[in-house]
């Protein structure tokens, strides 16, 4: 017997290279004459001379057209392919199951498992995933899906409702919104001690403000004109910074809080001349002025790791978050997240998701447009690997992993599942300390209603037909609930029959068994 050691890539001679080449060559022919390309069977064509050569062409041109991945990037599979190319041994993303309280519905699109009447709201953090919807706020233990109390809130007039929930350390705050004079909105946050589920605090607030700081001892609230500390056992201002006349954008990053200012305020958020950079701990404020030009260059958008992003139509600039100097920019780019390890800001830019340095620019990891179009998109980026969901009674979860360009997470049996969004970055779906993910799932849906007498079923529907595909829309500008309710073009079940967790949904319909999922990441 012959053995043949392989020479390091380095030592390998052009001949030797050639060979290899021919060998393979003539591997593909012999495949292509008996009719079989690996586990892809060519049936009748594998017999025609002309069908044979031109597999062989295709083969071929595959091998020189297909792109080779690259340190850095990554080409998550598309939709069509995402259950076959997975390993059978990817590890299950999911951690726990938990009921979900009340009535709940499911639609097709993003909107997935969502309450019945009104929106519903979620946070992780601080060893608690809190999910609000109406007036009630349930808190879950985020280690084993337990439910650890449960508070309905009173003294709110008739169409209050939950805005807004966010979790810390210690503490759970929810905004609720309701009915003010002159047809304005009027916020309250509150406060909510995680340790036995009880109010311990209610505060004004802006209606795009609330809470961005907790602790079982105090709480940090963005009101209208100015960001006020309480203590949590008095109620009592711990200390007090104004803000303006007019409610202004902000964003947070770790124990800092970054509030624009512009004339114009919250609404039209830019130009922004300056930010007030305050401490969350000691309510110390600097002031952060341009250094080049007499504005930031578009609307305060992210706050990350000592950086701050301004977006604007034209792309993305960053700015040092201590000098205000301009570091890099990005031009038609969109920011969409952050993840702290490795430190990395991620952006749009066209189909494809960036993740870059935030002290540079330079981009370290990229997921090709196939991860963020069709039925699925990206919703979250953790530990560099970032969560897709796919959409409808089939939904499933996976995780890509940007540094070795595969999925290495799965979760199937989603079904509708529902990402939970805050628009701030401060609540949500993902907890930003750690990997967990919760979102609703619909495990059973109700039996459907019979359709009246008469009545002509939805337009486009059709024996043996899904649900209406829609277009991945960014999943981290749309707030939580807020996709509209979409028709689907499933057939409807016949009187008294029971719909099945893969049956297509009317454009609403009822879930028997709503849970609160959470996933690994």
């Amino acid at each position: 017997m012959v053995v043949v050691r392989q020479q390091p890539r380095r030592n390998v001679s052009r001949r030797a290279r050639a060979r290899a080449n021919r060998r393979f060559l003539r591997r593909m022919r012999r495949r292509v004459a008996t009719g079989s390309l690996g586990r892809i069977s060519l049936g009748t064509a594998g017999r025609s001379p002309r069908w044979r050569r031109w597999m062989l062409a295709v083969v071929l041109a595959g091998i020189v057209l297909a792109p080779y991945p690259t340190p850095g990037a990554a080409g998550p599979p598309p939709a069509a392919c995402r259950a076959g190319c997975r390993p059978g041994s990817v590890p299950s993303m999911i951690r726990w199951t938990t009921p979900l309280s009340g009535s709940w519905d499911v639609t097709s699109g993003l909107t997935g498992t969502a309450p019945a009447s009104g929106l519903a709201y979620a946070a992780v953090g601080g060893g608690v995933a809190a999910v609000g919807a109406g007036l009630t706020v349930s808190g879950y233990s985020s280690g084993t899906g337990a439910l650890r109390w449960q508070d309905t809130l009173t003294g709110f007039p008739a169409g209050a409702a939950i805005v807004s929930v966010r979790a810390w350390p210690g503490e759970v705050t929810a905004g609720v919104s309701s009915p003010g004079g002159a047809g304005a909105p009027r916020r309250t946050e509150v406060v909510i001690s995680d340790a036995a589920g009880t109010e311990t605090g209610r505060y004004p607030a802006a209606t795009f403000g609330g809470a961005v700081a907790g602790s079982a001892r105090y709480t940090v609230v963005v009101g209208a004109t100015a960001v006020t500390s309480y203590d949590n056992a008095t109620g009592r201002i711990r200390w007090q910074r104004p803000t303006g006349q007019v409610a202004q954008a902000w964003r947070t990053d770790g124990n800092w809080l970054y509030v624009a200012e512009s004339a114009t305020g919250f609404v039209g958020s830019a130009p922004v001349t300056a930010l007030r950079r305050i401490d969350l701990t000691t309510g110390i404020e600097f002031d952060v002025e341009p250094l080049e030009g007499p504005s930031f260059d578009g609307a305060l958008s992210t706050a990350f790791d000592g950086v701050v992003l301004f977006s604007s139509a034209t792309g993305v600039t960053a700015y040092s978050g201590s000098t205000g100097a301009q570091l890099w920019s990005v031009p038609g780019a969109v920011p969409e997240g952050t993840d702290r390890h490795p430190a990395r800001i991620y952006l749009t830019e066209g189909s494809s998701l960036v993740g870059v340095d935030p002290q540079t620019g330079r981009v370290k990891a990229t997921a090709s447009g196939s991860a963020v179009s069709g039925s699925a998109g990206m919703y979250v980026v953790r530990g560099g690997v970032a969560l897709g969901l796919d959409q409808g009674g089939n939904g499933d979860a996976w995780g890509y992993d940007l540094a070795v360009q595969r999925v290495t997470l799965a979760a199937s049996g989603l079904p509708w599942p529902h990402y939970f969004v805050d628009l701030n970055g401060v609540g949500g779906s993902a907890d930003p300390a750690s990997n967990l993910v919760v979102i609703a799932a619909c495990a059973q849906l109700a039996p459907s209603s019979p359709a009246p007498p008469g009545t002509s079923p939805p337009a486009g529907s059709g024996s043996g037909s899904g649900p209406a595909s829609l277009p991945a829309a960014s999943p981290t500008r749309t707030p939580a609930g807020s996709a509209p309710a979409t028709s689907s073009s499933g057939s409807t079940p016949g009187p008294g029959s029971t719909a099945s967790p893969s049956a297509p949904p009317q454009s609403q319909q009822g879930c028997l068994r709503p849970e609160l999922v959470a996933l690994n990441l």
